[in-house]
């Protein structure tokens, strides 16, 4: 795909998940990693049109920009690769089949990644944005043109950490590793059956908790041996082995809002 850029962070979350379609999809598009916590993704050259930089429900995830336009959102983007390259297989063709995908994906969206954003942030970047100085950390801040994204970063900055949205946390990521588990108990090897943007977006977002909620999984078997499965395959190889850090999986920068209606 000519002249097209997917920019990541390191190979975790959201950047995990695209990094991993693309290898699905077999396209060929250049990848630029940036350092999601230094603010780079709002600095992105090369669109005329920042929305989906800006406004991502997503958070910090990857942006490919292609044709002058910025895409976002790891779902869209997997499904944009998987169409783009005439079908690869990360969607079901059957219409009811997709839509319950969609479905699964929606909640791992909703539910799973604000909890493991929260988490993760707070477990393993406040210290370098409370080290910035004041003006650098301005700086970043007036880049951000989401007055909810901004309002995350400072938290972080400021450890303003919510006990209520700590707990919630915890309790959506076990609640979905016990949603993975169930799943499985017809004894798929998938989560829909067939391999899908599914199981790439969901285990991208619970391969960090692994070691951060390592509770969760306890007594799961089919869920953790689900995850190595998906660990296992050549695109998920791949895209781990873009990290340029020693543990991708430690790598997080403000996420997805929090859910206020749970």
């Amino acid at each position: 795909m000519s002249g097209a850029v997917l920019y990541h962070g390191e190979p975790n979350g959201p950047s995990l998940s695209v990094l991993a379609a693309l290898a699905e999809s077999g396209l060929d598009i250049e990848c630029r990693p940036i350092d999601l916590l230094a603010g780079e993704r709002h600095t992105i050259s090369g669109s005329t049109d920042s929305v989906a930089m800006d406004f991502a429900v997503e958070g910090e995830g990857p942006v490919l920009v292609a044709n002058g336009e910025a895409m976002s959102e790891a779902v869209f983007l997997a499904q944009y690769f998987d169409e783009a390259a005439g079908g690869c297989g990360l969607q079901p063709n059957d219409p009811y089949k997709r839509w319950q995908m969609l479905m699964w994906c929606r909640q791992a969206t909703e539910r799973l990644s604000p909890a493991v954003a929260y988490l993760g942030i707070f477990a393993t970047s406040q210290r370098r944005l409370a080290e910035l100085d004041a003006g650098t950390f301005d700086t970043l801040l007036a880049s951000i043109a989401s007055e909810d994204l901004r309002a995350r970063w400072q938290d972080l900055r400021d450890d303003r950490v919510d006990a209520a949205k700590v707990a919630d946390s915890k309790a959506k990521v076990a609640q979905f590793a016990e949603r993975v588990e169930n799943q499985l108990a017809d004894g798929r090897a998938w989560l829909m059956g067939d391999f899908s943007i599914a199981d790439l977006e969901t285990f991208a977002w619970l391969r960090p908790m692994r070691s951060l909620e390592a509770d969760a999984f306890a007594g799961k078997g089919r869920c953790s041996a689900w995850m190595d499965r998906v660990e296992a395959r050549p695109s998920v190889q791949a895209a781990l082995a873009r990290a340029t850090t020693d543990h991708p999986e430690r790598a997080f920068a403000p996420g997805p809002e929090i859910n206020r209606w749970g």
